[in-house]
């Protein structure tokens, strides 16, 4: 029987998607259920399974772009059994081969080492100048090839004008000089001029639908939005002594380490209920006030920026946000995060800071009005009551958008979450112990 894999609907108003990448070879024996290709759309990237074992014949090529509903494969399940039967059979028949070096290529400098070594073998004598050595030889009268370089400059995809060229490159000698600034006559032959790159140089590849949707989003933030951004910088000399003191117990009890991203979230949370404006968007002629707080937290994902959302972080414990955060990670960084796992947002979090980042402007994720980026922990010199000590600091930056928020309220909100993380009793309401009560231990 012959099985049909058409391309499913990543979501609502999506009708084209690209076909990223084939995980198996045309021709090849899949079994059920095994992962056989990645489909981007301009929102996720889905997994395409087989339904059934068989012999899969591809019908479109990677990089294509497709209706939701092509037919990309089908899958042959009457040569599943022969083609368990073969691989048995080959297996038992087979015989022991001895493995052989690999054929290492050549570097290419070295071939055109080699090539001119032969130029100055097998060019017309001529009585050389007292200072004239074999590395100066005249090439232009006549090249030859060695069969072996002829063999790696096939492999390599060059022609001899690129031999040719990389030679003149590597030694200007005086006939290059001497043709310089002649003027050309006409009906005489013109050298060859190389517009492009030397192959290997450059490469060309088909953006993926998430990047050019991406792009687009970002440019239309910049033009549509009357963006700002406001700067602070955090002591994180609190949060460090916790971390180094629970994280033993909290991990243990958890299964998660404590980080820093569960206490901005958590900070965030309280401040947007403190200054709902910042947790609000425009849509057409009107402001919507979000009397709950979904925090959209940003992931560098192998095929792009994606941004999965915690939904009701304002009522999580800091372990189940930093639960949350782990898990979603790793399916974004797995190609496996869902639509429905980014979908409404009302604030974002970014932490450039893993990547080594001291200072940056994030850019809004509409249709959100406020995002925060975080950034690198670094010891540097500060002034605290009168003295220069040396404290771990993070520069952290609002950007927002004017249309909404006014300064003064972005500056307040920022400074609130300052003060929740410098101070992290403020997260709490009471307890005699309140480390341990915020960590839920």
């Amino acid at each position: 029987m012959m099985i049909e894999i058409k391309v499913p609907s990543p979501g609502e108003s999506i009708s084209e998607v690209q076909l990223a990448s084939w995980l198996v070879e045309d021709g090849e024996f899949v079994e059920k259920d095994k992962e056989i290709a990645e489909v981007d759309s301009d929102k996720a990237t889905l997994s395409l399974v087989a339904q059934e074992s068989g012999v899969i014949k591809i019908l479109v090529k990677e990089g294509e772009t497709i209706k939701v509903g092509t037919v990309v494969a089908t899958i042959d399940t009457a040569q599943a059994g022969k083609e368990a039967g073969k691989k048995k059979t080959a297996k038992e028949e087979t015989p022991a081969v001895k493995e052989t070096a690999p054929l290492v290529a050549t570097p290419v400098k070295a071939t055109l080492n080699s090539v001119v070594a032969e130029v100055a073998k097998t060019a017309p004598e001529k009585k050389p100048e007292a200072s004239k050595t074999v590395e100066t030889a005249d090439i232009d009268s006549g090249v030859y090839i060695t069969p072996l370089a002829r063999k790696i400059m096939q492999e390599k995809q060059l022609s001899d004008q690129d031999v040719m060229g990389n030679i003149r490159q590597l030694r200007v000698g005086k006939a290059d000089v001497l043709e310089m600034g002649k003027p050309v006559q006409e009906g005489s032959a013109q050298p060859a001029v190389r517009e492009t790159a030397p192959a290997g140089r450059e490469e060309r590849k088909k953006m993926s639908m998430l990047r050019l949707k991406l792009a687009e989003r970002l440019v239309a933030v910049k033009n549509e939005t009357a963006m700002l951004t406001t700067f602070n910088e955090i002591n994180m000399t609190a949060l460090l002594a916790i971390k180094k003191k629970y994280n033993d117990a909290f991990k243990e009890k958890y299964g998660v380490g404590i980080g820093f991203m569960s206490f901005f979230t958590k900070a965030v949370s309280e401040a947007l209920l403190l200054f709902p404006q910042v947790n609000s968007m425009i849509d057409g002629d009107e402001l919507v006030l979000h009397h709950y707080v979904d925090i959209g937290i940003a992931v560098s994902a192998p095929k792009g920026l994606v941004v999965p959302v915690i939904r009701g972080a304002e009522n999580l414990t800091l372990a189940e946000i930093e639960l949350n955060i782990k898990a979603l990670a790793k399916k974004a960084r797995e190609n496996k995060i869902t639509l429905a796992e980014m979908q409404g947002g009302t604030f974002t979090i970014t932490n450039g800071g893993v990547f080594g980042s001291l200072f940056s402007t994030p850019i809004l994720n509409p249709p959100q009005s406020a995002i925060l980026g975080m950034h690198n922990i670094v010891e540097r010199p500060i002034a605290v009551n009168g003295q220069v000590v040396v404290a771990p600091m993070m520069y952290v930056a609002l950007s927002y958008d004017h249309r909404v928020i006014d300064g003064s309220e972005s500056v307040r909100f920022l400074v609130k979450v300052k003060e929740m993380i410098e101070d992290p009793l403020r997260l709490l309401f009471e307890g005699s112990e309140p480390n341990k009560i915020l960590l839920g231990l």
